[in-house]
């Protein structure tokens, strides 16, 4: 192999979509943890025999909720910013309005 670095794309969780940890050998990993691994597993194993696709998300109505209620805020937020800029708002209102609608998306990503 040369002398170049080889750049990889970080490999994400297939449950979590957290960051998988690299390793020297063997067959790339899917998940971060065995705790993924197993979330997965029964997930497969949930709809094994049924028509619900592999690749579902199947999830209980009161996260779905708290999902549709958090897209609601981040609609909200985004035309929040949306608003700011065609007032010309001071550049600080917008910046932390930004950060805002950052801090519920973050929240979204965690929601599995």
């Amino acid at each position: 192999m040369s002398e170049e670095a080889v750049v990889r794309r970080q490999a994400t969780c297939q449950w979590c979509q957290g960051p998988v940890p690299e390793q020297d050998r063997g067959r790339p990993r899917k998940y971060c943890s065995h705790s993924c691994r197993q979330r997965a597993y029964e997930q497969r194993s949930r709809v094994s025999g049924t028509s619900i696709p592999e690749d579902a998300v199947i999830m209980r109505p009161e996260k779905a909720e708290r999902l549709t209620d958090l897209l609601f805020e981040l609609r909200c937020a985004a035309e929040d910013i949306a608003t700011a800029a065609e007032e010309n708002s001071p550049a600080e209102e917008i910046r932390e309005l930004c950060t805002e609608l950052v801090i519920l998306a973050r929240r979204a990503e965690h929601l599995r």
